[in-house]
């Protein structure tokens, strides 16, 4: 087997394309990871790198975003330990296997940790999601493939090298580049809701996600009003031109939906928060006729809703859920391109070693937390920027 190893790997320490700096770097036998080992027990260890073989790539991860599904199976502990979770991930290719010629040592890179096969049952009838292959994580940093952006190097599979790396252009930070893959699932639920210019959407939850979707909503054309319990977050997103907003810690968000409609409710809603709870409250504000997006309902159990809402009404209930690989090049234009700044976003930044603290921070939002990334590329850069 030929390894062909870089001595040059590109830091970009701050995050930000000015920023670059070049770190001499022999890859180590060891590194650090949080190491998930069930029910919110996540523990800084050192583990071996992961080995590569022929068609994979190893990449020495720059940032990685704590994603909410991530932080969902670690509070369930619904999966078996121990993993090192985390696949919102960019960094510098460190390793090429034998026969690797798309991708050379020193490539910056961003990573999809799921590709379909696009041959089966559901390939063919367009439902990515639910396919055996896509299902098959292709991305580790040891133990059970979980994505493994939460640590110092990730282990990228033959056939995520193949379909589902992409190289970061020249100007664009890491930072910029790790939404790719958020971002494909907003497009992916926006294309679900199939949005006419001119229709009038309410966002509930004004997160890193809702903000990307209500964007995108208003990128369609769409009149989108946004709905959050923290002002600061609809304050955030004033600054992205949302200017219509509800405050749902003093404003009932249904009647001030139907007061902008002329008592009808939106054309559709987006549940970008997760909590069944919310299902009921969004099909309301929903006009007949209308359509409700489950976005963050990624947790199996039971919910209320009026079958009548469904039936007598003609409200649809729809569900999207993670990326779709006929998106990709969309939504790799949408971030490269700097459509929307997506590094505004983020509102803490913690190194590896404090990638715990991080992860708590992440699972319990406060008004001031936004998106929230590990940097083990940027050790010893502090917690906040």
């Amino acid at each position: 087997m030929a390894i062909v190893q870089s001595s040059t790997l590109t830091a970009e320490l701050t995050g930000k394309p000015t920023g670059d700096k070049i770190q001499r770097d022999v890859v180590p036998s060891t590194m650090q990871a949080a190491v998930y080992y069930g029910v919110n027990d996540v523990r800084l260890e050192e583990v071996p790198v992961p080995e590569i073989g022929p068609g994979e790539i190893l990449v020495r991860v720059h940032t990685c975003g704590i994603c909410g599904t991530d932080l969902k199976k670690i509070a369930s502990g619904s999966h078996s330990a121990p993993r090192i979770f985390g696949h919102e991930t960019s960094g510098v290719v460190a390793k090429i296997g034998e026969g690797v010629t798309k991708f050379s040592a020193g490539d910056r890179v961003v990573i999809f940790h799921h590709i379909p096969c696009g041959e089966c049952y559901y390939c063919r009838h367009k439902t990515f999601a639910q396919c055996s292959t896509y299902k098959k994580v292709g991305c580790t940093a040891g133990f059970e493939p979980s994505g493994g952006g939460f640590a110092q190097y990730v282990r990228v599979m033959d056939w995520i090298v193949d379909k589902g790396t992409v190289r970061i252009p020249d100007g664009v930070s890491f930072e910029q580049a790790c939404f790719v893959e958020p971002v494909n699932t907003c497009i992916k639920g926006i294309e679900t809701l199939h949005l006419q210019a001119g229709e009038t959407v309410l966002v509930m939850g004004q997160g890193p996600i809702g903000l990307i979707l209500a964007t995108l909503a208003k990128r369609k054309g769409a009149r989108v009003i946004t709905s959050d319990l923290h002002p600061a977050r609809l304050t955030m997103a004033e600054s992205f031109g949302l200017k219509t907003t509800i405050d749902a810690s003093k404003t009932d968000a249904v009647q001030a939906v139907r007061g902008m409609t002329e008592g009808r409710g939106a054309d559709a809603v987006i549940l970008a928060v997760g909590g069944n709870s919310l299902i009921r409250p969004a099909m309301d504000a929903t006009r007949p006729g209308g359509r409700v997006l489950l976005f963050a309902q990624t947790v199996r159990g039971e919910a209320t809703i009026d079958p009548a809402a469904v039936c007598v009404d003609e409200k649809t209930l729809l569900g999207s859920y993670s990326a779709s690989v006929e998106l990709q090049e969309e939504s790799v234009r949408f971030v490269m391109n700097r459509e929307m700044d997506l590094e505004r976003l983020i509102s803490h930044r913690f190194p590896l070693e404090n990638s715990v603290e991080g992860l708590s921070l992440a699972a319990h939002p406060q008004p001031d937390s936004m998106k929230i990334v590990i940097q083990p590329g940027s050790a010893g850069e502090g917690h906040q920027l």
